[in-house]
């Protein structure tokens, strides 16, 4: 049974304490992860609190060269890595390739830091007096990441960090870790020095470590909103910046005048790919009037069409859940859905892949009627099922939608302009996409949603990430000639 190890300083670590991790297309262990707690992270800061000493120091050029063969590397090992985010977490390959190749965006990004990072130059502000700013790292920061993108998330966070000068912790999901020791492996063939990139395992005990450590001077954190929550109150209470990003409830409102075709299979493959598990994934259809029939007709058409299986077979288009615990969970509430009123119109459960009977499967399920008092609607339920709501106007469409807790991304179809002007000024969500059903921003953009979808106000990657790992100074300079006098005023200065 292989172990999967901590990555500490640029060396594999060990923990006594172990937990199994699954293959989930066959329901069975296939090796072992150490769980680090505080004495792993209290390492973890040491190597890079040495490491910062002289990373912060190197040039820009420098770090920008290792970001260029990372990224390069990144490229020539995206089927291994693929493989391995397949294995453990169950998405098909291409979806994985998929996920990898928009955490690359990131680091091609930062390959370009050298504009982002310019400051500014003020001359002459007073007499024989200029002003410049520019910015530096923090030192250590860390990152706490989900199990639904692997090797993406993580792309989001360590690569911005890295460049701009700090060193960085890893504390990914223990139920697919794999991914993040493979890239701490490129990074080192990339020629970033020991201890700039860690890895530690572990589940509630090391990120306890992570928020009270006070070596630690950011966390970012992805993840469910009640842990958000649970992430920025614990973190900022030490004394350090946080990106807490939560959960997500995403709207694809379609109006009478849309292609319907056309936003019946984007909204399929955007509820439906990944298993669900995306906090982009589109779980609630809203067809308004006429369109609302017609829809779910279609709707259910390609449900029934969506391919299921392992995630390494081709042609299959959705794997199966994480674990278990995920299948009971999503079936579960198909089954509450039914119990409170909701048209069970295609059902997932029970669903069984030939020659893997003990995956953690369940199909495509789409529920009509539903209201947004049943528990399908108000709940996160992170898995392969859509929820259609029918609404009379745009307008009760966008209410709808205000009135929601969450606010990470939303979509509109229509061929109405003007509709999708009202629909972008007046929704009250952060990632909007018009007849583009999983609006992700490119890496040049920042990441985040509003209200329970984003705790603090600190968006990740983009120029939000990279205002987040560094912080600012402002120098004002003064250079008299020999032997002139200056009278030094005792009042404020000024200007003048």
């Amino acid at each position: 049974m292989n172990t999967i190890p901590h990555w500490i300083n640029g060396a594999e670590v060990t923990s006594e304490t172990t937990a199994p991790v699954f293959n989930p297309a066959t329901g069975a262990e296939q090796a072992r992860v150490v769980l680090g707690a505080a004495s792993e992270i209290d390492a973890a800061v040491q190597a890079a609190s040495a490491a910062f000493e002289s990373w912060q120091d190197s040039s820009l050029s420098q770090r920008v060269q290792v970001m260029f063969n990372f990224r390069q590397l990144l490229v020539d090992h995206e089927e291994e890595l693929g493989r391995i985010i397949s294995a453990e977490h169950g998405k098909t390959i291409d979806d994985a390739r998929g996920e990898i190749t928009r955490g690359r965006e990131v680091v091609e990004y930062v390959c370009g830091l050298g504009d982002v990072l310019k400051g500014s130059f003020s001359d002459q502000v007073s007499r024989g007096v200029d002003v410049h700013n520019f910015r530096q790292p923090l030192g250590v920061v860390a990152g706490i990441t989900p199990f639904n993108f692997p090797a993406m998330v993580p792309l989001w966070m360590h690569p911005v960090a890295i460049a701009t000068g700090n060193t960085f912790i890893l504390k990914p999901s223990e139920r697919d870790p794999s991914a993040a020791n493979f890239v701490a492996e490129l990074y080192k063939k990339a020629g970033l020095p020991d201890g700039v990139f860690n890895v530690v395992h572990g589940g509630k005990d090391a990120v306890d470590a992570i928020l009270t450590h006070p070596g630690i001077e950011a966390v970012s954190f992805v993840g469910s909103t009640p842990i958000a929550k649970y992430v920025h109150e614990q973190a900022t209470a030490h004394g350090k910046r946080v990106q807490a990003l939560g959960g997500a409830k995403n709207h694809a409102v379609v109006l009478p005048d849309a292609d319907l075709e056309f936003a019946a299979n984007h909204i399929t493959a955007g509820a439906y790919g990944s298993a669900g598990e995306r906090c982009m994934a589109v779980s609630v259809a809203v067809a308004v009037g006429d369109a609302a029939d017609s829809l779910v007709e279609i709707l259910t058409r390609k449900a029934n069409e969506v391919k299921v299986g392992p995630g390494d077979q081709p042609g299959i288009e959705m794997g199966p859940l994480v674990t278990k615990a995920a299948q009971e969970r999503v079936e579960n509430a198909v089954t509450a859905a039914h119990a409170q009123g909701a048209t069970v119109v295609v059902d997932g459960r029970g669903l069984k892949i030939d020659g893997h009977e003990d995956g953690f499967f369940t199909g495509p399920s789409l529920l009509d009627h539903v209201t947004t008092e049943m528990d399908a609607y108000k709940e996160e339920l992170f898995g392969p099922v859509l929820a259609i709501v029918r609404a009379d106007s745009l307008d009760q469409a966008i209410e709808l939608i205000n009135a929601n807790p969450y606010g990470n991304g939303t979509a509109l179809f229509t061929g109405s302009g003007e509709a999708a002007r009202r629909f972008q000024r007046r929704i009250k969500v952060g990632m909007i996409g018009i007849n583009v059903p999983v609006p992700v921003p490119m890496s040049y953009y920042s990441f985040g949603g509003w209200k329970d979808s984003l705790i603090g106000d600190s968006p990740i990657h983009g120029p939000e990430g990279v205002r987040f790992y560094t912080r600012p100074k402002v120098v004002t300079t003064r250079w008299p000639e020999p032997r002139q006098q200056v009278t030094a005023g005792f009042n404020f200065p000024t200007s003048n």
